[in-house]
């Protein structure tokens, strides 16, 4: 069987730097019917661990450390009995959450995740955080955004942490030289693509967001 990708959408909230926000992330499920790699678990582990019922989860991966990302990752971990994986420099934002736990694995760019015949490559993306990182699927030209990239739209940068001249050169960078035809699957909200996204980017940065 070939992979498949699944999208459960939670729903939670987000803080930082004080406030709080009510948000819907999308969690995707990439995989067969014999294995599955989670990326970014959000809010509600019994969903999540029903959605990959009867599957070996081979990994769970997240693509930053904000907290609607990562809180409810520790009961996952659990319920599914697989390893977490988190670049080294959103650590900061785990140890918020996570005081006296790690991450059992570092994300470093380069690094390949196998699943159901295919591969997950990890795209250090820093911006919306420093640790942020997209994973591409290129056998099924999909890519995997997270927060740096959204429909619209570069994610978020007027928080801790965050910066805006970063996240556009990661963008410019690593993903606008993706095939325009890469399927954007974001960490919140619509799909895009390559090619829907890359004429805007003089518009992101005269807009500064």
């Amino acid at each position: 069987m070939s992979v498949q990708i699944q999208n459960l959408v939670t729903s939670g909230t987000f803080s930082l730097d004080g406030g709080t926000w009510d948000v819907d992330n999308n969690v995707w499920i990439v995989g067969n019917a014999e294995e599955a790699i989670i990326i970014d678990p959000a809010h509600n582990p019994e969903a999540v661990a029903q959605a990959v019922a009867g599957r070996t989860v081979k990994a769970i991966l997240l693509t930053h450390g904000h907290d609607d990302h990562i809180r409810a990752v520790g009961e996952v971990r659990d319920l599914v009995k697989a390893p977490v994986y988190l670049h080294p420099a959103d650590r900061m934002l785990w140890d918020t959450i996570y005081p006296d736990s790690a991450p059992d694995h570092e994300i470093n760019d380069g690094d390949t995740f196998q699943v159901a015949g295919a591969e997950l490559r990890a795209l250090h993306t820093p911006g919306h955080s420093p640790g942020s990182v997209c994973f591409h699927l290129e056998s099924e030209n999909v890519l995997f955004s997270g927060d740096t990239m959204f429909n619209g739209g570069p994610g978020a940068t007027g928080r801790s942490y965050s910066s805006f001249e970063t996240i556009i050169d990661s963008i410019k960078s690593r993903l606008l030289t993706l095939p325009a035809e890469t399927k954007v699957n974001t960490g919140h909200g619509d799909s895009t693509s390559i090619g829907a996204e890359a004429p805007q980017l003089d518009e992101w940065i005269a807009r500064g967001h």
